[in-house]
């Protein structure tokens, strides 16, 4: 009973930290009355600090009284009788949830700290760490989350707090042109991974993930619906994984998100959230082997995005585009490592890049001084052998493969023409009929009609 209440309480403190001090950060500005920068690092760091010892201590409990599996119950917090449905927050401890949860302190505190000294004097000083507050509340219920709409919740906090920071400068056209990109695709990806959630709800009785593998603790769990069901189902999560990890064919969006601040890129996109499609594939792993037409859809997802990520890194010419598909080469890996059944491997690579892209992407800024300084030091450009490829490829084929990658497999230009493209012109058709339909109700029309008719009198009399 002790340590149940002792989880209870670790549980309520991993949560609750970054739950406060996005309430601190989002209040203080609702009122016009923003912390100083000193405040808000200190406060950032302090809930960092408070959330790591807390997971740590999980784990050290956990450890000592032999545990793998604990949940922490937080109750119904939406009831449908009617439609069968409740939103049932719970978090799990296990062997998957507490690693992720100590990568996501250990690697938000870095960047936190990196963050307020790199955007000292910055005017969007406190709307960046509003957003930071946000993504971090978000990935930290993403790995805690013990059902799917509770893994859903944290999901769209993440995927919010990327696209607005993605549009950071938002003076500029292309950061809010790319935050809007983001933001169409994720919607797209999110709404699989909401049908796939009302599917399992449906099928199961409850989005619960300890419901789902029926027996064991990850990754010993085995999936209580059927092979049809869990091919359907999985197909699903892995286009949602896909939209969220910039698999192909999504992979356009990766290079556009790099016009957010550098810390940023360095969290999300080389460290936690470009991992979390990974990440969901690995918890929802059980249902990968209900079906090996899913496994092998898995495989060939990751083999094609990390061909891609290949092919196209090498013809990057700023870093931070070079990282962006360097990562997605790895994210790729991770996925077909998860799709063969490798999930302690997948996890252990999911940590191992994370933590060296991070400092990769924050060295960025000053790689390229480093570099000057380095051929200065020697008094000549550094060379480079020319590799197999070039060596045994003949001209005309290399200029043809030269093409494609600097056109990103032309991926830009399809997925705005099937993808982006609809899909906003869908939501502006709905938001005009929305328009007609409140102007009609609230009688709009006919007063703006009876505005103009004078006017057109007073015309026509002239």
């Amino acid at each position: 009973m002790n340590s149940e209440i002792a989880f209870q309480f670790l549980g309520v403190c991993i949560v609750a930290g970054p739950a406060l001090l996005l309430a601190l950060f989002g209040t203080t500005s609702l009122i016009n009355k923003p912390l100083g920068e000193r405040l808000i690092a200190q406060a950032t760091q302090t809930v960092v600090v408070m959330g790591l010892f807390a997971s740590i201590a999980v784990l050290v409990l956990m450890l000592t009284l032999g545990k793998r599996y604990v949940p922490v119950e937080m109750g119904n917090w939406v009831v449908l009788p009617e439609q069968h449905f409740h939103f049932h927050l719970k978090f799990i401890f296990d062997r998957l949830s507490i690693p992720f949860c100590i990568l996501s302190f250990i690697l938000c505190g870095t960047v936190g700290a990196f963050a307020s000294r790199y955007l000292h004097r910055e005017s969007g000083y406190n709307r960046f760490f509003i957003c930071y507050a946000l993504f971090l509340l978000g990935m930290i219920v993403s790995s805690l989350a013990g059902t799917i709409e509770t893994l859903f919740f944290g999901w769209e906090l993440v995927g919010l707090s990327s696209a607005l920071l993605v549009a950071f400068f938002h003076e500029r056209l292309n950061p809010v042109r790319n935050g809007l990109r983001i933001w169409s695709i994720y919607r797209i990806a999110d709404a699989a991974f909401l049908v796939a959630a009302i599917m399992l709800h449906h099928l199961t009785g409850a989005g619960d993930f300890a419901e789902l593998m029926g027996t064991g603790s990850w990754p010993d769990g085995q999936a209580t619906i059927s092979e049809q069901h869990a091919l359907i189902i999985g197909l699903l999560l892995l286009f949602a994984a896909a939209g969220k990890s910039a698999l192909v064919p999504f992979s356009g969006w990766l290079p556009r998100a790099m016009e957010g601040p550098t810390p940023s890129s360095a969290v999300f996109y080389g460290s936690l959230s470009v991992h979390l499609g990974a990440y969901l594939l690995l918890r929802v792993s059980p249902i990968l082997e209900l079906s090996p037409l899913l496994s092998l859809a898995v495989i060939l997802l990751g083999l094609v995005s990390a061909i891609y990520g290949t092919l196209v890194a090498r013809v990057q010419t700023d870093i931070k585009s070079a990282l962006a598909f360097a990562s997605l080469t790895q994210v790729s890996i991770i996925v077909v490592e998860i799709g063969c059944g490798l999930r302690y491997i997948a996890l252990i690579h999911i940590i191992g890049h994370a933590c060296l892209r991070t400092l990769q992407l924050l060295r960025a800024p000053s790689l390229f001084h480093d570099y000057h300084s380095l051929e200065n030091a020697i008094g000549a450009h550094l060379t480079q052998k020319p590799s197999l490829w070039v060596r045994i490829m003949p001209e005309r084929y290399r200029v043809s493969l030269y093409r494609f990658e600097l056109e990103r497999g032309y991926l830009d230009m399809l997925c705005n023409r099937f993808i982006i493209t609809p899909f906003v012109g869908l939501f502006r058709y709905c938001d005009s009929l929305e328009s007609r339909w409140t102007n009609l109700i609230s009688g709009e029309d006919q007063r703006e009609s009876e505005s103009v008719s004078p006017v057109s009198d007073s015309l026509e009399d002239n």
